[in-house]
């Protein structure tokens, strides 16, 4: 996904990334959350339009690490998510942490729609 994009329950999308490091890449992390509070951890200049403050009751929630290949230099991702047709609708982030083996870590974390 991109900055402001839209998924749709019961749908799947695929978490495509290049990943590179100068040495050695370690380890990645997807996460995904509601925000019906409107906090923000963006690291996108754009802002994206919000729907009114909610309170949670089913939100959908998604953390998971993946390992990277020992000794790689550049690994491609391809993971397919599934959004069930069961949670509460809104605004969520979207947040990528990839951490290279010597412990650096690089951050991207978007808002999207879950509708």
């Amino acid at each position: 996904p991109i900055q402001c994009d839209t998924l749709h329950l019961n749908g799947t999308f695929t978490m495509l990334a290049l990943l590179k490091d100068n040495k050695e890449l370690g380890a990645f992390s997807i996460e995904i959350h509601h925000k019906f509070d409107h906090h923000s951890h963006s690291t996108e200049l754009t802002e994206c339009s919000l729907l009114p403050v909610k309170t949670a009751v089913k939100p959908f929630q998604y953390i998971k690490t993946f390992s990277i290949p020992e000794k790689s230099k550049e690994y491609t991702t391809e993971i397919p998510i599934t959004i069930p047709n069961d949670i509460d609708a809104g605004d969520y982030h979207f947040v990528f942490r990839l951490t290279d083996k010597e412990g650096w870590q690089t951050i991207k974390g978007i808002s999207l729609k879950i509708l």
